[in-house]
């Protein structure tokens, strides 16, 4: 049956005139049949009394053949069909009921078309018609007859619009949920891409930090193996507890990307800045010296607020690590301004900065791989928080990290971005 179905649509795809030519083929049965009745009359005698002439049937053939195009070229159609059916209503004697072709037509213009068309073209259709009967009919001018003509006009233009707008509401209706189902998919890929860029810039701040505290450490701890045994074994120590620490953030991060119902996700709460001296001993321990002022006056940050200040502290503090000369320090402010934290990572270049000198180009600091994802990711955090973000050479050696961030969030503000550093 489904077969069927399909064949069938399928069919009627290939020929589209077909159905309005089996209309027409209708139309022309019932308006032959109307001929050779007597409205006048009632019962069986109103059958038979009535003989159609030869241009009244020439009349309904070109009227039907007529209603077969209705839908290509439905105002050319009711013009056609009206001016035959004119033509018949003062023709004279015996009446056929041409007419019927300019309902068809009518109803078919106010259902393709728009209201504005159906009037222009309906409304002088529908009056012309009227008029000609009552002028040119045998009956009185206020017979139902003539009446009739307009009235079935009419209620086709009616019905034709009535279908036209609900079509057309039902097409807005599908257009949207089509829209409502787009804006849920694109919100849905925001979100996932949202959050794949908070868990990479995690695992970046994660592994640049820790991996940097490794690498200093083993370095000195080859370096001193041999002559200072003890202070070997220190700096292995502080390797072995700078990777614990990696990999139980890694844990925690990458725990984010499981099911909501695993029950090995992580419950360990993400840190802020009450682990700032935490962080800092990891530093001095692998032979930065950092010097830390707090202003804030035990200010109970949101847990995003928090999260990116130790973020934005961890990652200037691993650059400092990574690309400083020799002997350079680092200062670390936080200071509450207001309704504002502002947060400040100063280093003085170390060794290859030397008082008086011209900030160096960005380009005289080695490049992180991958293009700088450290700078970019404390951008975005800040970005998303709604505060501003700057970075840059200071004068006289050095580097500076400043960032500003709402004590009280407000997503979707743009960042305040000067400098680079990669």
């Amino acid at each position: 049956m489904h077969h069927r179905a399909k064949a069938a649509r399928s069919w009627l795809q290939e020929h589209p005139l077909a159905p309005d030519a089996a209309l027409a083929a209708g139309v022309l049965v019932c308006m032959i049949a109307g001929a050779f009745v007597d409205p006048q009359k009632h019962g069986p005698d109103q059958w038979g009394t009535h003989t159609p002439s030869a241009f009244s049937l020439v009349l309904m053939v070109l009227a039907a053949t007529a209603l077969i195009f209705r839908r290509r070229a439905p105002v050319p159609v009711l013009c056609a069909t009206g001016a035959l059916s004119f033509v018949e209503l003062v023709s004279g004697e015996p009446r056929a009921p041409v007419v019927m072709s300019v309902v068809v037509a009518l109803y078919t213009v106010a259902a393709t078309t728009d209201r504005p068309t159906t009037a222009r073209a309906g409304l002088p259709t529908m009056t012309a018609l009227t008029a000609a009967a009552m002028l040119a009919g045998p009956l009185p001018w206020y017979a139902q007859e003539y009446l009739g003509i307009f009235a079935w006009t009419g209620m086709a233009a009616a019905a034709g619009d009535a279908v036209r707008s609900r079509r057309a509401f039902v097409h807005a209706i599908r257009e949207r949920a089509e829209r409502a189902e787009r804006t849920r998919d694109e919100e849905a890929r925001r979100r996932v891409a949202e959050e794949r860029l908070r868990i990479a810039r995690d695992l970046h701040d994660v592994v640049a930090h820790h991996i940097a505290l490794v690498n200093v450490q083993a370095g000195v701890a080859a370096h001193v193996m041999d002559k200072r045994p003890d202070q070997a074994k220190e700096a292995l120590a502080h390797v072995r507890e700078a990777s614990r620490s990696a990999l139980g953030e890694l844990r925690a991060t990458v725990g984010l990307l499981r099911q909501s119902g695993d029950p090995e996700a992580p419950t360990e709460p993400a840190p802020g800045l009450d682990r700032l001296e935490e962080l800092v001993d990891t530093f001095r321990n692998a032979g930065l010296p950092v010097e830390v002022a707090r202003g804030d006056h035990g200010t109970a940050l949101p847990a995003a607020v928090d999260l990116a200040a130790y973020r934005i502290i961890q990652e200037a503090l691993t650059n400092v690590q990574k690309h400083a000369g020799e002997g350079a320090k680092a200062e670390v402010s936080v200071v509450r301004v207001g309704p504002r934290v502002e947060i400040t990572v100063l280093d003085d270049g170390g060794a290859t900065a030397a008082v008086g000198d011209a900030p160096p180009p960005e380009s005289d600091r080695p490049l992180e791989e991958g293009g700088g994802h450290g700078l970019l990711g404390m951008r975005e955090r800040v970005g998303a928080l709604g505060g501003s973000c700057a970075a840059g050479p200071r004068y006289g050696g050095g580097f500076r990290v400043h960032a500003i961030l709402p004590v009280k969030t407000r997503a979707g503000r743009g960042t305040k971005e000067t400098g680079d550093r990669v």
